[in-house]
């Protein structure tokens, strides 16, 4: 039975979050599909072209869940929201991340550049900050959630209060933090929000 382009691409989109990119082969997909190997060849070129298709597919559901600007403010606050987004369509997707991070020809993925940068131009950003601070809050999301979507290592056999008189600051501030409610959401604002040079909420 032939197959069309967005059959293909939304069973290896199943096929990723079954089983993780690296589960994801057109060998395996093929078989998923019930086709040859060669029949990918006529709607995807090879894997790197099926990686980027994937991660447009991730993009194109970030974007469209961005909410429309502020007629105030300078689009700061409204980039938190789209890049928080781009998180959230991440983590739906199992190694979201890897593969948007490889996308390096993912049209979406520049579309979404495109448009964060032009909604802060428009508000007062000039065109230099702009781009430094959407690459900035890009790159810092796609990488908190490559460490989000990592495998949890085995825990390593440690004494607690060892490493506790060690690293007696980082112990304290990481305690406080969470044990006054807060979430690895929360964090991933709170530090969003920093390189953001927004106010800070927590305090």
């Amino acid at each position: 039975m032939p197959v069309n382009r967005d059959q293909v691409l939304h069973e290896a989109m199943r096929l990723l979050d079954d089983e993780g990119l690296d589960a994801l082969t057109l060998r395996a997909l093929a078989a998923r599909l019930g086709v040859q190997a060669p029949t990918l060849y006529w709607h995807v070129k090879n894997k790197a072209a099926l990686l980027d298709a994937l991660a447009d597919a991730i993009m194109d559901e970030a974007i469209a869940a961005i909410p429309a600007p502020a007629q105030d403010g300078d689009g700061r606050e409204w980039l938190l929201a789209a890049l928080s987004q781009l998180r959230a369509a991440m983590l739906r997707h199992r190694d979201g991340a890897r593969i948007v991070s490889g996308a390096r020809y993912s049209m979406r993925r520049a579309d979404f550049s495109e448009l964060a940068m032009a909604t802060l131009v428009d508000r007062g950003t000039d065109l230099h900050h702009a781009r430094l601070l959407v690459l900035a809050g890009e790159r810092y999301t796609v990488g908190f959630v490559l460490e989000e979507q990592s495998p949890a290592p085995d825990a390593p056999d440690v004494d607690i209060a060892a490493l506790q008189a060690r690293f007696p600051v980082a112990t304290r501030a990481i305690t406080e933090y969470f044990t006054a409610g807060h979430t690895a959401d929360d964090l991933y604002r709170d530090i969003a929000r920093l390189v953001l040079n927004l106010p800070d909420e927590t305090r």
